[in-house]
């Protein structure tokens, strides 16, 4: 198999612990609603996930099986090409977007490949963060050569079913803090 690179390597008290979390344990919650008492109900299930967890999965979300199975093998075609490939898409001072693999978690590198993308294909941004500065800066999506037109489709498809969901759990936590701090300020509970 080979050496592992040194810059791969965690200090010991990094390391994860390897006990494993089984599948069932994870908050499964269903943003099905077919009545009023079921957005009680995720309401409730999003408040305890939040609480004992911090992450939960959804289920019924309305993105389809079949637009993540076509995303998720075009994903998979990409990453598994020869690094030259991905290499050709590779972020830099010209394109901040695209594949990269040199992210670093306390100083030691991560295990991931990413493509990033921007959502509008022509963004402007800033130049810098100086306030009296409004030069602008154009930037743009950089995209696999060989991959077909629908590439780009699926993946803005997605994106928009997603920002949606995101959307949709957002409020749903916003509206459990709600309760929970309205709750509190009833109570005389306060936080010091």
């Amino acid at each position: 198999m080979g050496e592992i690179d040194p810059a791969f390597i965690q200090d010991p008290e990094y390391r994860p612990e390897l006990k494993p979390i089984e599948p069932d344990e994870i908050p499964v919650i269903s943003l099905s609603v077919s009545s009023p008492s079921d957005i009680e109900r995720i309401l409730s299930e999003i408040g305890d996930a939040c609480q004992k967890w911090g992450f939960f999965q959804v289920i019924n979300h309305g993105v389809s099986l079949e637009l993540r199975q076509k995303v998720e093998k075009l994903a998979k075609e990409f990453f598994n090409q020869p690094l030259e490939e991905k290499l050709k898409v590779k972020r830099n001072e010209v394109y901040p977007v695209g594949y990269y693999d040199g992210e670093h978690t306390k100083n030691v590198r991560d295990w991931k490949e990413v493509f990033d993308f921007l959502l509008k294909d022509s963004t402007m941004l800033p130049v810098s963060f100086d306030p009296d500065d409004k030069e602008l800066r154009t930037l743009t999506n950089q995209w696999p050569e060989q991959y077909p037109p629908e590439f780009r489709l699926l993946i803005f498809l997605l994106v928009i079913f997603l920002i949606n969901l995101r959307s949709n759990i957002s409020t749903a936590v916003c509206v459990v803090f709600l309760i929970i701090f309205t709750a509190m300020f009833m109570l005389g509970i306060f936080l010091r």
